[in-house]
C-alpha cells in the first residue's frame, strides 16, 4: 500500500482540505503520521511473525528474553535500567516467565543475598523459535527490498528508537542546579 499523501487530507469537518504543507513541515507531517500508521500495525499484527508462533509472545516478554540473551543475567533494577522502565514494571512483567519457565531465578554469584534473572534453556528454545517466526516475517514484508534498502531501513530505524529513548531519558532525568 503506497503512503498516504498528506497534501490531500480533509479538514476534521469535513470541508476544504488544509493548507499544504511545504518542505521540512511536510516531511515532519508525513513522518509522524507514518510513525502512528506503523505503531498501529505492529499493535494490530503484534508483528508477531508467521506460522503457529505467530501472535505467540507478547511484546514486554520478548524485550525481556531478547535482553537477558544478549546481556546475560543480571538483577531487576539492572534490567529495569537497560529497557528504560521501572523496577516494579520488570518485575510484574518478569513473574509470568519465571512461572512459566521461561526465566529462572538464582542467586548472584558474587552476593549469595541477591537474586539474578537468566534466561532458561526452555526460555533460549522459546525465543530462538519466535525470533525465527519474526525473522520469516520480516524477509516476507521487506520480499521486494534489496539488501542495501534493509540495511538502511534498519540503521535509520535504530537510530530513530535511539533518539526516542535518548530524550525519555532526558524527561526523566531531574534537571541539575
Amino acid at each position: 500500500m503506497p503512503p498516504q499523501d498528506m497534501t490531500t487530507a480533509a479538514s476534521p469537518s469535513g470541508g476544504a482540505a488544509a493548507p499544504e504543507p511545504t518542505g521540512s513541515d511536510h516531511v515532519l507531517d508525513v513522518l509522524q503520521h507514518q510513525v502512528a500508521v506503523f505503531a498501529r500495525r505492529a499493535e494490530q499484527t503484534r508483528l508477531g511473525g508467521v506460522g503457529q508462533v505467530r501472535n505467540s509472545m507478547d511484546r514486554a516478554a520478548y524485550l525481556l528474553l531478547n535482553r537477558l540473551d544478549r546481556e546475560g543475567p543480571m538483577g531487576v533494577k539492572a534490567l529495569a535500567a537497560g529497557m528504560g522502565i521501572d523496577s516494579s514494571t520488570v518485575t510484574r512483567q518478569v513473574a509470568p516467565l519465571v512461572d512459566t519457565g521461561l526465566v529462572k531465578r538464582t542467586s548472584h554469584p558474587e552476593d549469595g543475598r541477591a537474586v539474578v534473572l537468566q534466561l532458561s534453556p526452555r526460555g533460549q528454545a522459546r525465543l530462538d523459535e519466535v525470533r525465527s517466526s519474526r525473522r520469516e516475517l520480516m524477509t516476507q514484508v521487506t520480499e521486494g527490498w534489496t539488501a542495501e534498502e534493509r540495511e538502511t531501513f534498519c540503521a535509520l530505524l535504530t537510530r530513530f528508537n535511539s533518539s526516542l529513548a535518548a530524550r525519555q531519558t532526558a524527561q526523566q532525568t531531574p534537571p541539575v542546579g
